[in-house]
């Protein structure tokens, strides 16, 4: 009897394990954002102007040099780029100091004529269009030194600050 029962357990646990079960489901959706700001990133290489002689090759002839300003901007972001007139200015005018009291006047242009120079304001300021993409793009600093210039041995050193606005 007991052998009996429980193989009719067994065959009804087979069969049921058989029938397919109904289920309910319902779904929901996920909303998914991230937000892309604007960012601009900047970096500088120098204007190394090397010798300057004020008797010989520069009595008459300027010293030019060259050097980048670096800019990473979010694809779509159009910008400026402004320099200020540095550490060493007298109103606008743009000097490299010796350490004690002897200047060497030179100027920062955006353009290889040396005929805009580049300032922090107004029309001085370079204007950027929109990144067509994340990666750098680089922008020449064109440097002069007027010829001319009487001064006295050393080294000559001025710090100039470079602004992106975006």
């Amino acid at each position: 009897m007991r052998q009996q029962v429980l193989c009719a357990t067994l065959l009804l646990v087979s069969t049921l394990a058989f029938v397919p079960l109904d289920a309910d489901s319902n779904t929901a959706v996920i909303a998914v954002s991230a937000t892309v700001r604007k960012n601009c990133l900047i970096s500088t290489t120098p204007v190394a102007y090397g010798a300057y002689d004020p008797i010989g090759a520069n009595a008459t002839t300027p010293l030019d040099a060259s050097g980048t300003v670096v800019l990473t901007c979010t694809k779509g972001t159009a910008a400026s780029i402004g320099l200020d007139s540095g550490a060493n200015a007298q109103g606008p005018t743009r000097r490299m100091r010796n350490g004690a009291t002897a200047y060497l006047t030179y100027e920062l242009y955006q353009d290889n004529a040396h005929t805009i120079v580049w300032t922090n304001n107004g029309r001085g300021m370079m204007s950027i269009p929109a990144a067509p993409s994340k990666n750098p793009r680089s922008f020449t600093v064109h440097g002069r030194v007027a010829g001319a210039q009487d001064v006295p041995i050393g080294s000559f050193n001025d710090s100039v600050v470079a602004t992106v606005n975006f």
